[in-house]
């Protein structure tokens, strides 16, 4: 006779039969099919994952001397972290971007706690808002159209319905600004703006440091809040200080915010989910009461972060001299990235004369641009090509490199020229 733990059990059949199937994740499919495809001279354009001239990933030699410093120090162990996470971590993270001699550190208004990378950091940044903002009627984020897809899962999985507001027109292949400043204008007092700090994924649009302080003169008319994302720093124009310049002038105008962080693209540490959430408050009161309510959220949600990642990171940002190879680091990753819009925009211009104006190549930042092609062509690029890049025309300038550049310029000549 079999022991009772190994009888069959038959669970009832309408278990589960009632949840839907879910569609795959539109990037990760992109990726699946790019894997299994033979074709030669195939391209991926649709991962947001920088990538050598070789087409392979990068480990930065920066986190190759912090990895070893790490493996060869006897006195690390494996204990939880704080719930908040690793502090000299998080202290240094608020500094990168708040900057050193930001106000809110100096006088105790951030609050930082260590996430899962900038995804853990939306996450509980928009739980937060869900649990103690003020909504001015039902709760809603305004986010830019289009934004990271994730985005708008995120903000409904805690109860807050994502509205759009104008971002991208599509006749310029640039910033929206009338319609941007109209939304903000035109929305309820005390609404929450998710802005992107730099490098507009999925357009590489940013607004000018001029537009910003416009954006702000409102923002702060109308009491509206600032949900930074800022997933690129350093990794947008090279200059770690230059890209956090939007959230540091925001901060020292009086504008109330919170900023997610991630160092996912900055570091090449996309596996290791090192990120952090920066709420900045009004007092060191306030923010005693703030830290005191993200510790539970934390704790109920996570418990305790993961420790290495945020060590290797710890060990970069407050070493000198690791800090120093880390900003020679992004400057070569940045680097790249602007090199091959210079040559993608050449080979367009000077060698296949592409109809069409390819000034938003040159002047849009970071990682993605978007190349203006409508869904038939971008469908096409795929199909035909064997170019993997989304359905929305998006595509990733940290795919390129020297031995792809020109077969991927050809193929956008013939797709606007309807020759593909």
């Amino acid at each position: 006779m079999s022991p009772a733990y190994l009888t069959p059990v038959s669970l009832p059949t309408e278990l589960w039969q009632q949840v839907p199937l879910a569609p795959p994740d539109s990037i990760f499919k992109l990726t699946a099919a790019y894997k299994v495809d033979p074709f030669p001279k195939k391209v991926n354009l649709g991962v947001g994952a920088y990538r050598d001239d070789d087409n392979k990933p990068w480990v930065l030699p920066v986190v190759k001397k912090a990895t070893a410093r790490l493996l060869n120090d006897d006195t690390l162990d494996h204990e939880y972290l704080p719930i908040l996470g690793l502090p000299e971590y998080t202290a240094a993270a608020a500094k990168l971007i708040l900057g050193s001699e930001s106000p809110a550190i100096s006088e105790g208004r951030a609050v930082s706690v260590q996430t899962i990378s900038g995804t853990g950091a939306n996450h509980l940044g928009a739980l937060f808002l869900s649990r103690f903002y003020g909504f001015n009627g039902p709760a809603k984020v305004y986010l830019s159209n289009p934004t990271w897809a994730n985005h708008h899962a995120i903000f409904r999985n805690v109860g807050i319905e994502p509205v759009d507001y104008a971002y991208y027109d599509p006749k310029t292949i640039g910033l929206d600004f009338t319609g941007f400043l109209d939304t903000l204008r035109n929305a309820p007092d005390r609404s929450v703006f998710l802005l992107h700090a730099c490098a507009h994924n999925p357009t590489g649009v940013d607004p000018t440091p001029e537009q910003w302080e416009a954006i702000g003169d409102v923002i702060l008319e109308k009491k509206h809040f600032a949900f930074f994302d800022c997933a690129y720093q350093g990794f947008a124009s090279g200059d770690l200080d230059k890209d956090a310049w939007a959230v540091r002038r925001f901060v020292d105008r009086g504008v109330p915010l919170l900023v997610c962080q991630s160092f996912a693209k900055n570091a090449g540490l996309y596996g290791e989910r090192v990120g952090a959430l920066h709420v900045v408050s009004s007092d060191k009161e306030t923010a005693d009461r703030v830290r005191s309510q993200l510790s539970v959220l934390q704790r109920s949600e996570i418990s305790n972060p993961p420790s290495h990642g945020a060590r290797l990171v710890s060990l970069i940002l407050n070493e000198p001299e690791l800090f120093a190879e880390w900003k020679r680091d992004i400057e070569t990753m940045a680097g790249r990235i602007i090199d091959m819009r210079k040559e993608l925009y050449r080979l367009l211009t000077e060698v296949y004369k592409t109809p069409g104006n390819w000034d938003h190549i040159l002047n849009q930042i970071g990682m993605f641009s978007f190349t203006g092609l409508n869904g038939e062509q971008s469908r096409a690029m795929v199909e035909r090509a064997h170019i993997y890049m989304t359905g929305n025309g998006r595509i990733s300038m940290a795919g390129f490199n020297s031995h792809s550049v020109e077969y991927v310029a050809e193929s956008l000549d013939k797709v606007v020229r309807g020759t593909l």
